[in-house]
């Protein structure tokens, strides 16, 4: 993995984890165990995408095997599932609104 694609991975990794760990003390729910869950989830997808990236790190990926080959844009879709788990663990429904508003420019922006 290249520096940019490590930097890029590493800071919203170390920015969730420690949202993980300031809401840490709020009561356990289904919700926030289903949370932490896609936020984990989504988080290792999203540096197994960005490790099989490679040299490949740049605004069009040229990469095809791998994760690739299944999902045009796994950065992406592993990003918003991490955002949705996080939404749910720090209990922040009503900020779904705003997730809600970044799909579809993710959309437009990997059809760019």
């Amino acid at each position: 993995m290249n520096r940019s694609a490590l930097i890029t991975t590493l800071i919203p990794a170390l920015g969730i984890a420690y949202l993980l760990y300031a809401y840490a003390a709020l009561p356990s729910t289904d919700l926030r165990i289903l949370g932490l869950i896609l936020a984990l989830a989504g988080l290792a997808g999203v540096a197994v995408a960005r490790a099989q990236l490679g040299i490949s790190f740049t605004l069009a990926p040229l990469v095809t095997p791998g994760i690739y080959s299944r999902v045009r844009n796994p950065v992406y879709l592993f990003s918003a599932i991490a955002i949705a788990g996080l939404l749910l663990y720090i209990n922040r429904l009503s900020f779904f609104w705003i997730f809600l508003l970044i799909i579809p420019l993710q959309v437009i922006r990997a059809r760019i």
